[in-house]
């Protein structure tokens, strides 16, 4: 993604009510929301099981939401915004790391609002990829140090910065 279309991005994501938000990162919140992930993979396995291939699709793409959500708690970042803690994610990570929840976050889409269900073997490869990104998302965060999680801090902080910016220039115009 062209870098002043991300910056214009995670500044709105900024401005937003519930959106991006530096926190004190939080270990114990982190490690629950991987908790809910794995458990809601067992759920996906269970909906495929029993054929309900829009709860398994719903349910896939929400197990790598929460990984992809406890590293954002761990590293002390708020957002009840999917699309900008995915696009937060991408910034921090590189896009190869959020490819599969994009992917996963179409289907889901599609799914819940236009009923279009995917064919089960598409699904079973869906919850294959959707195990093997918890599993990096659960062996990154376990294994995150002081370090890097002020680098990423740092990161994202800028990008509220650059809205406090605006905002102090727009003010002096005026």
């Amino acid at each position: 993604m062209e870098n002043n279309k991300l910056d214009k991005k995670l500044s709105w994501c900024f401005k937003l009510k519930d959106g991006l938000k530096v926190v004190e990162p939080n270990e114990n919140l982190s490690k629950l929301y991987l908790e809910q992930a794995k458990s809601s993979l067992l759920r996906a396995e269970k909906d495929l099981e029993d054929k309900d291939f829009l709860w398994a699709t719903v349910t896939i793409y929400y197990a790598e939401y929460y990984s992809l959500y406890s590293f954002l708690q761990r590293i002390g970042i708020k957002c009840e915004n999917h699309m900008c803690s995915i696009l937060t994610v991408t910034l921090l990570l590189g896009a190869e790391k959020t490819k599969t929840i994009n992917q996963h976050k179409d289907k889901r889409i599609d799914a819940q609002y236009y009923m279009k269900v995917d064919q089960e073997n598409i699904i079973k490869e869906s919850l294959s990829e959707a195990k093997v990104f918890i599993s990096e998302f659960d062996e990154l965060v376990s294994n995150l140090t002081e370090n890097e999680i002020n680098h990423y801090r740092q990161q994202i902080s800028k990008y509220n910065k650059i809205k406090k910016d605006k905002k102090t220039k727009e003010n002096k115009k005026r």
